[in-house]
């Protein structure tokens, strides 16, 4: 038996929120639909994955899917059945495991039961109880329908490949589920034990469970950075990736944006990966005059390479002059823009006439930054 998973990640996921397909969004630090991928890739049974995409998803699934062995994705089509039906072309096996990418937390056990069950019976569909009393009605109770016999459903679902791909071929296009498909063209599929855990992500709310879900499994880390920069000849500093008028300039290698530089510092901190001298030297001559929003891209970037969020960003401009008041919508605006963290606080202070940044001979910034990562 060789068998394959093909994951259906073509929906919308309107009724979800945001403005992001459901499969796309992040959960526990990943993308949804990274969650479901990594559990076929990593599970024995499986000989191969493939997905089904929206056309005009391929960059948020090529980011979804960064580094992991899979076959090109296929192009799903106007329904669910014809993005299925789109998937089962392209795959070369003995057996096939539809999934949901709305389901990221398919587990181990369910795949084995349903490749067992495969065994003995031309499909197998996890399934759970009914557990709660139904009843029929409008305003009003008129009537009660019996738990026995009834299933919730959920994916995988596992078929021998040849005849699903047949049924499939002249299935009505409105239908939104495989096991009706196989059922309608003959086949005989197997209820097997699902989980309460792999629920699937429909709105907003599932969200909020998803994260409570996985909360356990992440840990919250904190770190400061701190930068220090010079006044020289000019006309501008650029302070959190803004350029503000000036009498003077600032000194430094890049552009010496102290606010981009301490909040780098920071997030480095946070998964401790050296400072910002360590990732972009001053000796090298690549870095001078760099934007510092290239700095603060690439310390997010670990950040997400790790499976990190970041949650907060919390800046303080310690300076004479230029005033921050003015500009602070405008930084705390940019920075959201470079890092993608929503919550971004600007503070400023002074020195009352102390110090250097007192005497008006540089600005210094303090930053802080907090994130969660796996644990």
């Amino acid at each position: 038996m060789i068998v394959h998973a093909l994951i259906v990640a073509g929906g919308r996921g309107v009724r979800a929120g945001d403005g992001v397909p459901k499969q796309y969004r992040a959960v526990g630090g990943k993308p949804v639909l990274r969650h479901s991928l990594e559990t076929f890739l990593a599970h024995p049974g499986i000989a191969g994955v493939q997905v089904v995409i929206h056309p005009d998803d391929r960059a948020l699934y090529e980011a979804a899917a960064e580094g992991l062995a899979l076959a090109a994705p296929v192009d799903g089509g106007a329904t669910r059945q014809a993005s299925v039906l789109a998937g089962l072309e392209a795959v070369d096996a003995s057996h096939v495991l539809i999934h949901d990418a709305a389901r990221p937390f398919v587990t181990p056990g369910m795949i084995d039961r349903v490749i067992a069950a495969l065994g003995s019976s031309d499909g197998a569909t996890p399934a759970l109880p009914v557990v709660d009393s139904l009843r029929t009605g409008d305003t009003l109770v008129d009537g009660e329908v019996s738990r026995d016999r009834l299933h919730r459903v959920q994916t995988p679902q596992g078929f021998a490949l040849p005849p699903l791909l047949a049924a499939h071929r002249i299935a009505d296009p409105a239908v939104t589920d495989d096991v009706a498909v196989a059922v309608a063209a003959g086949m005989t599929v197997a209820l097997v034990v699902g989980d309460e855990r792999a629920f699937k992500l429909t709105t907003a709310d599932d969200f909020v469970r998803a994260e409570r879900m996985l909360a356990p499994l992440m840990i919250s880390r904190t770190a400061m950075g701190y930068d220090v920069h010079r006044f020289g000849p000019g006309d501008h500093v650029w302070l959190c990736g803004v350029r503000v008028a000036h009498d003077f300039g600032l000194i430094g290698h890049s552009d010496a944006d102290v606010g981009l530089h301490a909040l780098t510092d920071a997030l480095l901190g946070c998964i401790g990966a050296g400072d910002i001298g360590t990732h972009f030297p001053p000796s090298d001559e690549r870095w001078r005059g760099a934007s510092s929003d290239r700095f603060l891209a690439h310390a997010c970037s670990l950040v997400a390479a790790k499976g990190g969020v970041i949650d907060h960003l919390d800046l303080t401009i310690i300076s004479e002059r230029p005033k921050v008041g003015p500009h602070r919508a405008a930084f705390a605006t940019r920075i959201a823009e470079i890092t993608g963290c929503a919550s971004v606080s600007i503070k400023a202070t002074t020195t009352e006439g102390l110090g250097f940044t007192g005497r008006g001979e540089g600005i210094a910034a303090q930053g802080v930054a907090s994130i969660r990562v796996p644990a």
